[in-house]
């Protein structure tokens, strides 16, 4: 059977970064804490944030709530509009984040050989989600109302609220409602 479990959005709590420009909550990494070859996290921004350094990941990065203008060591400027998904390396790595108004990001950090897919779109009526056998959805519902179904069971979600869905191979896992959502598709391992 399919598994859903729900994770509330007040069971995750946000910490100021080091130089106290943003707040950055961490939603969950994998497959351990300590080794983790994924993370995604949440940050809330109101001014400029300096990007922190990393030589060993790749980064999908995507404004929430307003545009975001990213800066770049040798001068450029890379304009993302709400929901526009960006992904930066070593080779391609930004230096800060300057929003047009108050905003959330999404960030989907990857280690190493570490598989993951970022998606955000509008929830429009109803979606079928399928997963290969070892991988798995997270999902976050940024507004409106929804309702995830999998064999014949069926969770409500709020704004704000968060799944992880694990699907049974080859069984569609259906999202209906209305709002905006942000979908993950991770290795189960």
């Amino acid at each position: 059977m399919s598994q859903l479990l729900r994770l509330p959005a007040e069971s995750l709590h946000g910490a100021p970064c080091a130089k106290g420009t943003a707040v950055i909550t961490n939603i969950a990494r994998g497959p351990d804490d300590d080794a983790w070859q994924w993370q995604m996290s949440l940050i809330g921004m109101e001014h400029e944030v300096d990007f922190p350094a990393h030589a060993d990941l790749r980064r999908h990065f995507v404004p929430l709530d307003a545009p975001v203008a990213i800066a770049f060591a040798d001068g450029r400027t890379q304009h993302l509009t709400r929901f526009q998904i960006a992904q930066f390396d070593q080779h391609n790595e930004p230096q800060a984040c300057l929003p047009t108004a108050p905003t959330r990001t999404f960030n989907l950090k990857l280690r190493g050989e570490a598989q993951g897919e970022l998606m955000v779109r509008p929830l429009n009526g109803a979606m079928v989600l399928l997963a290969p056998s070892g991988w798995r959805w997270f999902l976050l519902l940024l507004s409106g109302r929804a309702k995830v179904i999998a064999d014949h069971r069926s969770q409500p979600l709020e704004a704000n609220d968060m799944m992880w869905i694990d699907p049974i191979p080859s069984h569609p896992v259906r999202i209906e409602g209305g709002g905006e959502i942000v979908l993950v598709r991770l290795p189960t391992a």
